[in-house]
Parts: structure tokens; sequence; C-alpha cells
């Protein structure tokens, strides 16, 4: 012992100023670390992030997320969560992360606050636990907001937006003047759409030369997928994706990601050279080499699915030359898809003159959900947010007229039991395009009028998908949400003061 203390005072006798003030830090923080092991740890619980604060949420965002800096009362927590106005949703753990994922989408063009007070942490300070730090954390849902292509003065043929969350909505004009839009699709984000047009000097002209192109909306994404708010761009900045120097582009087709186009293309020299052409961002367009009509890009963003007659629709990996996934033998044509990506709706053409709307899953089960009358149409089917109803644009024909006629309507199907009700009947009108709101609580439709015999336009009226020149269009909304509230007066479609066609919501 004596030789040890005569050892360690020689150490510090000889030692460095330095040397002694480590010494006595590390002795400083042994004698800290062991009163935080005997005591606990005395620091204030609270929420370390919030997932979707200061975002802007879509109807594919299901849930946020809480971290908390350490573990918690759950039920405290549970019990003293509170969302403005409510959200109904299902909570669960991992850890000390909380997860709340909504029951249904919230509605859009709505500011929420999520606010956490009274909690208490699960380990110190006795059975009671440690009162958190008071939380409050802000989102928003996206902007309700539609696109559309204009059919009077100077917004003939061009395409429009109109953001319904605003004080008093104005239609801006997208695109040029010097354009005709003939259809068009918003990016997931909303933030851009892509659409085919012709110079309105070749519609003079009778040239009908379709190109590719992408409009920027002004709107601000902001979503939680993106680890930093992106600046937005201001609205109508145009950029060419795919031109027509060699080949006609016909009907196109954007997937769910944003991330590839797929666009029907015929060689101006050579009309048998004619089929889907794939385009990803930054790439030069290839052949998918294969033939067909219709087609959608499936829900994976990595298929398509596309007519190969009337009762063969083929399932194709995007890739060229591929080998085919699967064969659907008995539909000749997709309608839409389930958001989830678990069915998807597809038409069946029947020797009778009916056609059946048909329900399949990705398990391969087939039910069908309606069958038309002799000589009916299914034109559009899409399925709202909680995949349970399903919305449809169906004709009926007319006993009554000399000539034929169909007489359109909009109806709901509950899937779980096949039952249809009518919502809206479209007296006189053929050309129909409707639209789903991505939250499901309106729907947009379009009331247009064609060129006959009595009504005389120049060459350059906007164009419906039959070809026929449009002399008007009006557009409407259908207010939804008293669909799941039974004590409602009956739905009846409000008109809105635009004039145009063929309405989209954006995402």
């Amino acid at each position: 012992m004596m030789q040890f203390q005569t050892k360690t005072q020689s150490w510090l006798k000889n030692s460095q100023p330095v040397d002694r003030v480590a010494t006595a830090l590390m002795i400083v923080l042994t004698v800290l670390i062991g009163m935080m092991l005997l005591t606990g740890d005395r620091t204030t619980p609270r929420v370390r992030e919030f997932s979707w604060n200061k975002k802007n949420i879509g109807a594919f965002d299901t849930g946020f997320i809480l971290t908390f800096n350490r573990p918690m009362n759950r039920e405290s927590v549970e019990r003293n969560l509170r969302i403005d106005p409510p959200l109904p949703g299902k909570i669960s753990w991992a850890g000390r992360r909380m997860a709340y994922t909504l029951v249904e989408p919230a509605p859009y063009g709505t500011p929420f606050s999520v606010q956490l007070q009274d909690a208490r942490d699960q380990l110190y300070a006795g059975n009671q636990g440690q009162v958190i730090e008071p939380f409050t954390g802000y989102f928003r849902t996206r902007d309700r907001a539609f696109a559309y292509i204009g059919v009077t003065g100077d917004q003939e043929g061009r395409l429009m937006l109109v953001n319904l969350s605003q004080e008093s909505p104005q239609p801006i004009a997208l695109t040029p003047a010097d354009l005709v839009v003939l259809e068009f699709e918003p990016y997931p984000d909303g933030d851009q759409i892509l659409f085919s047009a012709i110079s309105r000097e070749d519609q003079m002209r009778g040239k009908f030369e379709p190109q590719l192109y992408t409009v920027t909306t002004g709107v601000n994404p902001n979503s939680p997928q993106h680890q930093k708010a992106k600046r937005p761009k201001p609205p109508g900045e145009v950029k060419l994706i795919v031109e027509s120097q060699d080949y006609r582009n016909l009907k196109f087709d954007l997937s769910p990601d944003g991330e590839m186009i797929v666009v029907q293309r015929v060689k101006k020299d050579n009309p048998a050279d004619f089929g889907p052409w794939i385009i990803e961002s930054g790439r030069a367009p290839k052949s998918l080499k294969t033939e067909g009509g219709d087609f959608l890009i499936g829900p994976d963003s990595q298929s398509l699915l596309i007519a190969q007659g009337p009762d063969l629709t083929t399932i194709l990996p995007l890739e060229p030359g591929s080998e085919p996934l699967e064969f659907l033998p008995r539909y000749g044509q997709v309608l839409g898809f389930a958001n989830d990506g678990s069915a998807a709706v597809m038409v069946k053409f029947n020797l009778d003159g009916t056609r059946s709307l048909f329900l399949v899953n990705n398990q391969g089960e087939e039910r069908e959900l309606y069958r038309t009358p002799p000589f009916g149409n299914i034109l559009n089917a899409q399925f709202d947010p909680s995949n349970q109803l399903l919305f449809c644009l169906l004709t009926e024909l007319i006993d009554e007229q000399e000539e034929y006629q169909e007489q359109p309507y909009i109806a709901v199907i509950e899937i779980k039991t096949g039952e249809l009700a009518p919502l809206v009947i479209l007296p006189n009108q053929q050309e129909i395009n409707m639209s789903l709101s991505p939250d499901g609580l309106a729907l947009l439709f379009d009331q247009t009028v064609i060129k006959n015999q009595k009504n005389s336009r120049p060459e350059t009226s906007p164009r419906s998908e039959g070809g026929d020149a449009i002399i008007t269009s009006r557009l409407w909304i259908l207010p939804l949400e008293i669909l799941s509230d039974p004590t409602q007066a009956e739905i009846k479609p409000e008109e809105l003061p635009f004039f145009g066609f063929n309405p989209r919501w954006l995402p």
C-alpha cells in the first residue's frame, strides 16, 4: 500500500497540467453517471419528430408517425391525443414510435392540428410517470383543384386550372394560345400535368400530329415523401416530351408513380408499324414490340394491361421484348384499379349484346358486378378511396326513339353486395367525362353539346373523344358526403361557373 501511494504521488508530481485536468473530468463524469444510474433519467419526455409536420398530405398519405425521446405510457398517449378537426384512425406502436393510420382519406383543402399534452412516460418518476412537454404540430391536405379543357373565347382548347380552396376561385390558363390540348393526365404530386396537343395552325390545316408535353401547375406538393420542401415552379412552364417527326402519337398513360409514360404510336410512312412505346425520364422512347389497342399501366407501375382483341387482355412487363406475364381471355377492356392495387374492374363483351362489369382481384377471383341491358354500355368506373364503392358511367338504349340513342347516367355500386343506385341521369348527352375526387367527397362531370346540322363552328373548335366539334360544355360537381348519411336529402349536382370539358381532379 505504501508503495502504491508513493507511485501515485510520484505520478501526480511528474504529470502535466492537462493530464490532471483530464483525470479530474473523468472522476466528475464517473460520479455523475453513477448518480444518474441510481436516481434515473430526469429529462422531460417530449415528441422528437412528427412525420407530417408542416406538410401537405394527399389521399395516398395514409398515416403519420410520432417519435418520442423515451418510452411512453401508451394508454396515456392514446387517451390524450387530439386531432382538430377530428380524423378517425387506428393506433399502433413500435418502441418509441406511434403510428396513426387514417380510416379514410382526410378531406382536401383543410388545415389540421395534432395536439398532445398530459401524457406520461413509462419508466421513471414512480408509477405515475413524468408528464410530457406539451406538443402541437400542424399539417394540411392538398388544395381542392382540378383541370379541364376550355371551350370559349381565349380559353378555347387550352388547359385550364381551378383551385377551389382559394377564396375566389378563378380559372387560369396553363398552356399557350397556339396549342390545342387533346388529352391530359396529372402527375401524382399535382405539380405538373402531362398532355397531348397539336398546334392551332395544324388544326386549321387539318393536320393531326399530336406531341406530348408537360406543364407546371404552380401547386406546391410539399408531401411527406419529400425530405426537403420543394420550391413550387410558377404555373404554365411547358416542356416538350415526345415529338411527332416520324411517328404520330395517339393514346397515352402515365404510371401511378409518375416515372414512366406509355404512348400508342403509328409510323407516318408505315401504318402497319403500330403499337405502344415506353418513355422513361431522360431516355429516348422505346417500342414495347407488341400490338394491341386500349391499355392501362398497372398499379405497380411495372406492367401494362393491353387489350389484344374483344375478349383478350394481356399483362406485359414494361420492358421491350418481354414475354407476357398473364392472359385474361374473357375481357376486352380494363377500366381501372383499386387504390391499393388489390383489384381491377374489367368489361366483358357478351354475345347477346350486353356488357358485364367484372371485379377481378389479385388472387385471380372474378365476380360480375353488373350487366347492362342489350346494347347498353359501360364507359367508366372508378373506385372510391375505401375500395368499397364503385362510381360508374353507364348507358342504356332508349327504346322509344326512332333512331339509335343511348341514355347515359352516373351510378354507384356497392362492391360487397353488388347493389347499384343511380345518382344522376344525363339527358340528351352522348359525350361525357367524369372524375372522382381523391378524397372521395365529390364527383366532377361535364355536359357537352357537340356539332350537329343546326350548329356550325370553325374548324378550330375543340374536339370530343369521338372527334366531334364541341359547341359548348358546362361543368358540374356532385357532392358525395351525404352518401354516408341516409338522413340527408337526395344529392343534386351543382353547376360550376366555368365552360369546359374533360374535368379531372389533381391527385
